[in-house]
């Protein structure tokens, strides 16, 4: 992957949306609006929006789909800083390979190096599958992929809400990445079987 700025700075946060309802089977996960998040994923990302609000973002981009929708809304309340919806960085359709999604992504993440090179560094709120593929373009070994895969739900190389950075510093050809963020676990207390339901 190449640029024409390669010895300016540049960070880009690939950020995977919260914890969805994934037993809404009646709803297609891969197109919009798809699951929303659960109130589990909602704590998850008010922890992520603490985090973002330390990294100083600029702006976040942000999937169609509901989960990373919802879960870009949370960061940028907490963290205010101005969002745009990307279907660049939906989620993969069961027919679309990893090269066919990476030529449609590559405009929005050449755009988000601008940016990031302009100000501060800038989010991308998508997926599991997208973050793979990026990662995989930016030089992470398939065996360092697959060893986060099988830490992680759904063989994703992070968890929901979960971030990694890519960053160039000036004067690099390579990019350096780290998985920088993973949400504490979230406890959600169950109903209490006593109480008498509202409504």
């Amino acid at each position: 992957m190449t640029d024409d700025l390669s010895t300016t700075p540049s960070r880009i946060y690939l950020i995977r949306h919260a914890t969805p309802d994934w037993s809404r089977k009646d709803i297609p996960y891969n197109l919009p609006p798809g699951p929303p998040l659960i109130e589990q994923g909602e704590m998850e990302a008010v922890q992520l929006g603490g985090f973002i609000k330390q990294a100083r973002l600029s702006k976040l981009y942000y999937s169609p789909l509901e989960r990373a929708k919802r879960t870009a809304e949370i960061i940028a309340g907490l963290a205010n800083i101005p969002t745009e919806e990307a279907a660049e960085i939906a989620e993969m359709r069961p027919s679309e390979n990893d090269q066919e999604y990476l030529v449609n992504m590559l405009p929005l993440w050449n755009r988000a190096i601008k940016e990031s090179r302009q100000g501060n560094p800038i989010g991308l709120v998508t997926h599991g599958g997208p973050i793979r593929i990026m990662l995989e373009t930016l030089g992470l070994t398939t065996g360092l992929i697959e060893a986060y895969n099988e830490r992680f739900d759904g063989h994703n190389p992070l968890p929901p809400a979960g971030v990694w950075m890519a960053e160039k510093c000036a004067g690099e050809t390579r990019w350096n990445l780290e998985l920088v963020f993973v949400p504490m676990p979230v406890c959600v207390p169950s109903p209490d079987p006593d109480l008498p339901e509202s409504g």
